[in-house]
């Protein structure tokens, strides 16, 4: 569903004249009057920003398509999903350690690569940036679920995120077809040496990837300083929300998709929509004290067991 990466720097109107009015008997020794000053021209009107409808309508047979498959589960797994020790820590590796894609002669292509570990290490200021063609209804719903999101996930790693109006350090923008492909100068302003390879990848996104993150890490030390969430505004209420859920925890550090996590959203398979208690428990050792930013696949497994164990309350 997502794409996440990081970066080592991430009708004219024409007036009609209108004539004066004319007297029907001259007026005697009256001096011609000046004919009157042209009207100023109409003004250009804005041309009106919408929602792309032949994209709405694409995302609804995709939600629709998807819920009727028992996808885009909601209820965050149960006794048809166990997990253990091993497949927990298996799984924060195969998230946290490794890269979903990679930029390959200016483009980025799909490409599972090791990493190292990355998270945050400031606080996250979040500014939610919403697009003025999205109609107000939901520009106060989807307000509304990002922040109390954002706030689960803060009190879930225990990292602060706080809701800024200006100069966030990550953006989450819930745009339009035409406001995402506009997005190119505001980008480089916010995401200083981002790449061209990365610009086209948000204004070029084809309608098969639904939302995307970028995360900054400008001294490749594991520590991201900037991040940038694009969620389309064309999707219905729970891929919408779905895309929120999966883009703003990635953009937290868990940026890998894996097919074999379950249940969580960090699966391709669509199964669940939106963040569940093993995902959960992922950021939760993903922020713990004994992570540390950098730690490569093999440190950070050997921690990750430890963590493991004290949240599953077992030794194997």
């Amino acid at each position: 569903m997502a794409l996440a990466t990081r970066f080592a720097l991430l009708a004219t109107l024409a007036a009609c004249a209108q004539t004066a009015p004319v007297d029907p008997v001259p007026r005697p020794a009256a001096r011609p009057e000046r004919p009157p000053a042209p009207e100023p021209p109409a003004p250009e009107p804005e041309r009106s920003r919408t929602q792309d409808p032949e994209l709405v309508s694409y995302y609804d047979g995709v939600q629709r398509s998807l819920v009727a498959q028992g996808l885009l589960r909601t209820d965050g797994g149960g006794p048809d999903t166990p997990y253990d020790v091993r497949q927990l820590v298996e799984n924060f590796v195969r998230i946290a350690l490794y890269e979903e894609y990679a930029t390959v002669s200016g483009q980025i292509v799909a490409r599972q690569t090791a990493s190292q570990l990355h998270r945050w290490e400031m606080p996250i200021d979040m500014q939610i940036e919403i697009g003025e063609a999205v109609p107000p209804a939901k520009q106060t719903r989807d307000r509304n679920a990002i922040i109390s999101y954002a706030n689960r996930l803060s009190r879930v790693s225990g990292h602060p995120i706080r809701q800024v109006e200006a100069d966030g350090n990550y953006h989450v923008f819930v745009v339009t077809e035409e406001e995402r492909r506009a997005l190119g100068p505001q980008l480089r302003t916010i995401l200083p040496g981002i790449s061209d390879a990365a610009i086209r990848t948000v204004t070029e996104l084809p309608r098969t990837n639904y939302c995307l993150v970028f995360a900054l890490d400008p001294a490749n030390t594991g520590a991201y300083t900037r991040a940038v969430a694009i969620i389309r505004a064309e999707h219905p209420d729970l891929l919408r929300l779905s895309c929120i859920h999966e883009e703003l925890a990635q953009g937290m550090g868990l940026s890998n998709d894996s097919p074999s996590a379950r249940p969580s959203v960090f699966n391709d398979d669509e199964e669940f929509g939106l963040l569940t208690t093993h995902d959960e428990q992922l950021l939760k050792m993903l922020y713990d004290p004994r992570m540390r930013p950098g730690m490569g696949v093999e440190e950070a497994r050997e921690v990750a067991t430890e963590i493991a164990r004290e949240i599953l309350g077992t030794e194997t």
